[in-house]
């Protein structure tokens, strides 16, 4: 598009204070320093307002993750329980889970499909046997990683999880 004066003035005259459709004419491109600001302002009102919506949601997920991930453990505890007619010491841990203990003819696994994970707070879980009710415990340090705390610092484990939704 060829600019010329004439285009200029109607585009004065009709759209007075336009600079924006007054530097499309011209052939500059980009945007005012004050457009981008706006948009900023837009884009951090947004922020403030759906952002703590959005992590509210984040720590019940990560202690129903938690929970979840308690609960394959028991299942796999409990199949090499049938297995192996005990559960697995404190010294083999929830590894021997996925890897075969020496001298063990009965151990009939992997019993978990996966690698033993982190809890979601990247803390690895803690397995006790004997737990607190019996055969074994497994616990989440959660957010704070150390034994104990209430509110998000609460521990999840094993013989309290069921009773939690």
């Amino acid at each position: 598009m060829a600019y010329d004066t004439t285009t200029e003035i109607k585009l004065r005259a009709g759209y007075a204070g336009c600079s924006r459709l007054l530097r499309l004419a011209k052939g500059q491109k980009g945007f005012t320093l004050m457009e981008l600001l706006m948009v900023l302002v837009i884009v951090g009102l947004l922020a403030a307002v759906v952002g703590p919506s959005l992590y509210q949601r984040i720590k019940p997920a990560k202690e129903t993750a938690v929970r979840e991930q308690i609960e394959n453990f028991g299942t796999a505890l409990d199949s090499f329980l049938v297995d192996m007619g005990r559960y697995p010491t404190m010294q083999e841990g929830l590894k021997v889970l996925r890897v075969k203990p020496d001298g063990s003819e009965k151990w009939n696994g992997p019993y978990l499909k996966k690698d033993i994970p982190n809890d979601p707070w990247g803390t690895p879980y803690t397995y006790r046997a004997p737990g607190r009710s019996g055969g074994y415990e497994i616990v989440s340090f959660s957010a704070d990683g150390r034994e104990g705390g209430e509110g998000e610092n609460a521990d999840i484990n094993s013989w309290e999880s069921a009773k939690k939704p």
